[in-house]
């Protein structure tokens, strides 16, 4: 009798890996030591030691103590059986195993959201943009309070110190924290990773919101992400009563590290200051004014939570709406929990799909607001539960208003629609979008491929790359065009004009629509330009972006970025003069910063169609006199640091000091004796 073959099993969805919910300094108490351990579920992949997978790599490298601590096996068989290590402050490999296992769920939430696979941003090498496959994740790379994200080493450094001795919170007076173990801080800093994939010129510091802006998202997808954990969101909800408005653990990010420095509480927490209008005007620190745009996201989700329940709340109490005194039932614990996490997902959910209808350069928190709105506008037209109104109601209590818009009604808040003229027909014809199925195609083929994210890396990046050369008017190789043609069913003769229409009118199309210079300029000669005095472009992203409207029919948009540069001087007479062509050649000075401008393009990839366009005038004089303002005077700027002024060195530093994150992330001292 032969056997039968085995049966081939395929790999599990998911690996388990226990973490600390929180942080290691929730376990000295009794009330929250019973919810800071939990398992998540990381997507399934093969690892090898570090752990080192498709994303990320962990080197555990000890600078400080001149240390290298062996690496975590996930692959073991004993770990694969009980869900990794134990949660332990001294245990090396654990420590390795959490950051992996949040950072990859933070990730995985990114991928959810706007359904495609997320790339970490380029290394540029000898002026080319190189794949970056693995983030690097150290453990334990600093001696001091501070974690940040590296966009030079495309990395996350972790930092461990002593807590103070003078108010250490639950912490030991003295003892070792580690930022490696606080989920929070492992979720803000992958989410500035993140960020910077999609958009890099987001860390330079052109405007108040921008640094804001990063560190206020951040905190958003750490804060969100709390609400995905079941038994932590049962516990907190039984113990508020349902009432996430009071001061609970969900609305809190990074408690060691705030006690541990000597804060007496969390290191930021969304939930304790009613709304002032005119806070955003008086605030300039990066994370006292990102705190603002937290809150307003977070009062939007109170307020869509508290009308969810509404109903359950009527029930409960007999339709008084006011609940017994006492405990509450455990089955409204687990409806009220439901609500809760559907509500808190869809935020989420809103909050990450805006990044692709957000400028290339220089973001405001207006902008982010219409942002949101287009966004989820495009998932469903209805607004039947109220998101968006929630969203627009809580940001106008924080006094975040946009501009250029002329109330704050949904319609006007949503971004324009470009004029039909028929101009912008001409820039994706059919030719055009031939181009957009090829990249399509080979994005699709990728998904087949071991190493899919370079693939779709190297298609990304061979699209930019032909999209600018059409803008430019640089024709494709002979061979190229005669092989496209015939697959066409058309010999070469009489189309390879219409292909690449004049520059009159290709610069009208550009010019018109994304305010972006292509022909010199004779008031804005001090726009980067090549060395025949025509202006420089790059088109810096093409990505893109899935999603589903309520009908459940699948929309797939092209995401297109395209920037340019333009000399920014702190002098307004010299700027004026460079502007103007008094100064010319060699005696135009070097610039004292670096002045953007660009557009981003959604378009329907199956017609072709650009269904938006958000730009930003690199001619804008008022937007550069807000940035040279912003960048020359010390009291504006965030702290003044060991490096001096963070926005000015930004553009003029090497080395540590074109490390945008550490310097913010360094200004927490410790309070000591």
């Amino acid at each position: 009798m032969t056997s039968n073959p085995l049966v081939k099993i395929p790999p599990p969805q998911y690996r388990p890996l226990r973490v600390f919910t929180f942080d290691p300094s929730l376990n000295t108490s009794l009330d929250t030591a019973i919810i800071n351990q939990m398992t998540l579920k990381v997507p399934w992949e093969k690892v090898s030691l570090g752990p080192v997978g498709e994303y990320l790599e962990v080197v555990d490298i000890d600078p400080a103590s001149n240390a290298f601590y062996p690496p975590v096996d996930l692959e073991n068989n004993y770990l694969l059986m009980q869900a990794g290590l134990s949660p332990s402050e001294g245990t090396p490999q654990f420590h390795q195993q959490m950051v992996y296992a949040v950072a990859m769920n933070t990730i995985e939430n990114f991928e959810l959201a706007l359904g495609r696979k997320v790339l970490w941003s380029a290394r540029e090498v000898n002026s080319e943009n190189k794949f970056v496959r693995q983030l690097r994740i150290y453990p334990h790379a600093l001696r001091q309070a501070n974690a940040y994200y590296s966009p030079a080493k495309k990395a996350l450094l972790f930092g461990y110190f002593p807590a103070s001795t003078k108010e250490s919170g639950r912490n030991l007076p003295g003892g070792i924290v580690f930022t490696c173990l606080s989920h929070d801080i492992i979720t803000h800093e992958t989410t500035h990773a993140l960020m910077d994939g999609l958009h890099p010129y987001f860390g330079e510091p052109s405007n108040p919101d921008v640094l804001a802006m990063h560190e206020a998202f951040a905190d958003i997808v750490a804060l969100f992400q709390h609400f995905s954990h079941p038994e932590v969101l049962r516990h907190q909800i039984s113990l508020t009563r349902g009432d996430l408005s009071r001061n609970n653990l969900l609305a809190q990010l990074a408690q060691q590290f705030g006690e541990a420095t000597g804060k007496r509480g969390a290191l930021r927490n969304a939930i304790g200051k009613k709304p002032d209008p005119t806070a955003l005007q008086k605030t300039t620190e990066p994370h006292d004014r990102g705190s603002i745009l937290v809150a307003a996201v977070f009062d939007a989700f109170l307020t869509v939570y508290k009308t969810r329940i509404a109903d359950l709340n009527r029930i409960a109490s007999g339709g008084s709406g006011v609940l017994p005194r006492g405990a509450i039932h455990p089955d409204l614990v687990n409806r009220l929990a439901q609500e809760a996490s559907r509500v808190s997902q869809r935020i989420l959910g809103m909050c990450i799909r805006a990044l692709d209808y957000c400028p290339p350069v220089d973001i405001t928190f207006g902008e982010y607001l219409r942002a949101i709105i287009t966004a989820d506008y495009d998932t469903s037209q209805l607004d039947d539960e109220g998101y968006r109104i929630a969203m627009i109601e809580s940001f106008r209590q924080y006094g975040i208003y946009p501009s250029n818009v002329r109330s704050l009604s949904e319609e006007s808040l949503l971004w324009f629609t470009p004029e039909d003229d028929g101009v912008l027909e001409n820039f994706f014809n059919n030719d055009r979008l031939m181009m957009i199925h090829e990249y399509e195609s080979k994005q699709r083929n990728s998904q087949n491929e071991e190493g899919q994210r370079e693939a779709i890396f190297n298609a990304e990046l061979e699209f930019r790359d032909r999209l600018q050369n059409w803008i430019y008017g640089v024709p494709e190789t002979t061979d190229l065009l005669v092989d496209r043609l015939e697959r066409q069913g058309n010999s070469l003769k009489g189309n390879y004009e219409s292909r690449y229409p004049d520059p009159k009118n290709r610069s009208e199309v550009v010019e018109k629509s994304m305010n972006i210079r292509l022909w010199p300029d004779e008031k804005l000669r001090s726009i980067c330009a090549d060395n025949e005095g025509n202006p420089l472009i790059e088109v810096n992203s093409v990505r893109q972006a899935y999603r589903i409207d309520r009908r459940r029919q699948a929309h797939v948009d092209l995401v297109v970025e395209i920037t340019q540069e333009r000399r920014g001087y702190y002098d307004p007479q010299i700027q004026a003069d460079v502007d103007s062509g008094k100064i010319t050649g060699d005696a135009v000075p070097d610039s004292d910063f670096t002045f953007r401008g660009g557009a981003t393009l959604l378009i329907d990839s199956q017609c072709g169609k650009i269904r938006y366009i958000v730009n930003k005038h690199v001619g804008s004089n008022r937007r550069l006199a807000i940035q040279r303002r912003y960048l020359s005077e010390p009291e504006i700027s965030s702290a003044l640091t060991y490096f001096g002024n963070p926005q000015r060195n930004f553009f003029k530093g090497r080395g540590e000091q074109r490390e945008p994150f550490a310097l913010l992330h360094g200004g927490s001292a410790l309070v000591e004796d």
